[in-house]
């Protein structure tokens, strides 16, 4: 009764129902230098793109569909620094991320101390082309 899979970030599969998500959104950050020139107004030179933030928002109702273990997961991994590959059901690859953060609110709280819904938001980075222990090690 999870669903299909619409999406996932590693091993971390988001479903339908279960660990699903309401919305994604994306933000591009580029850079322009700009060259002062004589006489006219200073001229701009692109730099080339600087970062794109992933920011999957979703709510799980761990008591109907589960999920909170897979929220569970993705944090482990955040502690552990460990990138992971993001891709879409329709076959979009975003490349490795390196997690920046993972934000859950969790309420309706029953007797036991369990939410009832536990709203969550994961901001994810695509990792640059750079040297790293990891690309030495042929991680990513």
């Amino acid at each position: 009764m999870s669903g299909p899979v619409t999406m996932a970030l590693g091993p971390f599969l988001f479903r339908a129902h279960g660990f699903g998500y309401t919305d994604v959104s994306r933000k591009l950050d580029t850079t322009w230098a700009e060259i002062e020139t004589a006489g006219r107004m200073n001229a701009l030179q692109w730099t080339g793109p600087r970062s794109e933030i992933v920011t999957i928002n979703g709510v799980l109702f761990p008591a109907e569909w589960g999920g909170e273990s897979t929220l569970g997961g993705v944090r482990l991994a955040a502690k552990n620094g460990l990138p992971l590959m993001l891709a879409n059901r329709s076959g979009q690859i975003f490349g490795m991320q390196a997690i920046q953060g993972v934000e859950d609110d969790k309420a309706f709280m029953n007797r036991l101390g369990q939410a009832g819904r536990i709203s969550y938001s994961i901001k994810v980075r695509q990792i640059g082309s750079g040297f790293s222990l990891l690309s030495l090690l042929g991680i990513i």
